[in-house]
């Protein structure tokens, strides 16, 4: 199951978080770049002291422990986030009357 999910998450280049079983570690914004028998090729970068570095790991599919992509984010500070009363009317699935204002 956890391989067509793979497969799935590589066809479709989204950014994914992989845990890794065997060293207990997590790798945040990545991209599967290749699978080949059950090796999967897995590229992300880091930012450490003011340096960018790009890193692509060969990983056994059987060392991955879950893999999960990110449905949303929400940007931080004091931004004013968009509701669905913010929406135009002719977008609004049930739209307000004006006499419930």
């Amino acid at each position: 199951m956890l391989d067509r999910k793979i497969y799935q998450m590589y066809k479709e280049g989204c950014d994914v978080s992989v845990f890794l079983r065997d060293q207990q570690r997590w790798i945040e914004d990545a991209q599967i770049i290749g699978i080949e028998g059950d090796v999967v090729t897995i590229r992300y970068e880091m930012d450490e002291d003011y340096e960018n570095s790009s890193w692509e790991e060969f990983v056994r599919l059987e060392s991955i422990g879950a893999v999960s992509r990110k449905l949303a984010c929400v940007p931080r500070g004091n931004t004013e986030i968009n509701v669905s009363e913010d929406c135009p009317e002719a977008e609004q699935i049930y739209p307000r009357r004006q006499d419930q204002e």
